[in-house]
């Protein structure tokens, strides 16, 4: 989910939490009210910070969330997706895409598009 994005669907990124503790991971950190600030990444040359939706550890794991849900400017989406998976292949961490219903379409076309087909997505 992008800067842009965040007002719209803090709703979905709190239920996104919930399903994840629900799930078994811990030490949970979110872009949003209540929670620590995962870090941020900044884009040199420009004023863009990436920061990923969540970040959470499962069985020792470090594991990326990011919140698919139709955006505005998905090229900038599709940026950010493609940074944070080369840093969890570096890093060895897990980086999952999450998506609800009625985002289905846009994401997998959007996954095809920058080919992550790869990428595991966890639909609630």
């Amino acid at each position: 989910m992008i800067i842009q994005d965040k007002v719209k669907y803090t709703n979905q990124l709190s239920n996104s939490i919930a399903y994840l503790k629900n799930l078994g991971y811990d030490n949970i950190k979110a872009d949003i009210e209540g929670y620590e600030k995962p870090k941020s990444y900044h884009k040199q040359g420009t004023d863009i910070d990436v920061t990923p939706d969540i970040v959470a550890e499962k069985e020792g794991r470090k594991h990326i969330f990011d919140l698919s849900l139709k955006s505005e400017k998905p090229r900038l989406l599709k940026s950010k997706w493609l940074f944070l998976n080369t840093l969890s292949q570096i890093k060895a961490y897990r980086f999952r895409l999450i998506t609800m219903r009625g985002h289905y379409k846009f994401t997998n076309e959007t996954v095809e598009a920058i080919n992550l087909e790869s990428i595991k997505l966890l639909k609630i």
